[in-house]
């Protein structure tokens, strides 16, 4: 019942949002259909003398979208898809090994998966030589010790200690490496920001 008063307040609460906002003078009124005090040719009228000022795009007007047929955006593309095919098998590898039931807690991986995870992602990382200290024994999965619930991929030296590490950290990493022209614009398009 609170649900459905809530919904029903949603245009009154836009239409004085959309006064206040108007008596700030910051934005030009927007015109809602449901909304009885708004009045469409006055609203034609405030375009008009926007126009005047500033531009104000129109049905003729295109906007300045990259195009398929622009040369510079489809190779950005063609790239793009290129990257992904080559990082796609590792990154569905390392998904599965941290969200499936395929690996328990603190779990050793496989020696297939070890190779591919080492080959494709440890070495890449740009403190790999500091992760694997005196020598690696083995990759493990287990729970972050700050995060509990997030499973990562840990370091097992050969010392008996383990250290975690960020499979995203590597694949930026390997971008960098090999692609280095079009590593900035994908990370920034593909990677979360952080990490």
């Amino acid at each position: 019942m609170a649900a459905l008063l809530l919904l029903r307040g949603i245009p009154l609460i836009r239409v004085r949002l959309g006064r206040q906002r108007l008596a700030a003078g910051t934005l030009s009124p927007l015109w809602y259909p449901w909304s009885s005090t708004a009045d469409p040719t006055r609203l034609d009228q405030e375009v008009c003398d926007a126009e005047k000022t500033t531009a104000v795009l129109s049905a003729r007007d295109s906007p300045k979208y990259p195009r398929w047929d622009d040369p510079d955006y489809r190779k950005w593309k063609d790239k793009e898809e290129e990257i992904m095919r080559d990082i796609e098998t590792i990154i569905s590898l390392t998904k599965e090994i941290l969200h499936s039931d395929r690996y328990l807690d603190g779990e050793r991986l496989t020696a297939e998966d070890e190779k591919a995870v080492v080959e494709k992602l440890l070495t890449y990382h740009p403190s790999s030589e500091d992760k694997i200290g005196c020598g690696l024994d083995s990759i493990m999965v287990d729970r972050h010790p700050q995060f509990k619930y997030s499973r990562c991929l840990f370091v097992v030296r050969t010392d008996g200690g383990w250290i975690d590490f960020s499979y995203q950290k590597c694949l930026r990493a390997y971008i960098r490496y090999k692609y280095p022209k079009h590593e900035e614009r994908f990370i920034r398009e593909h990677f979360k920001h952080g990490s």
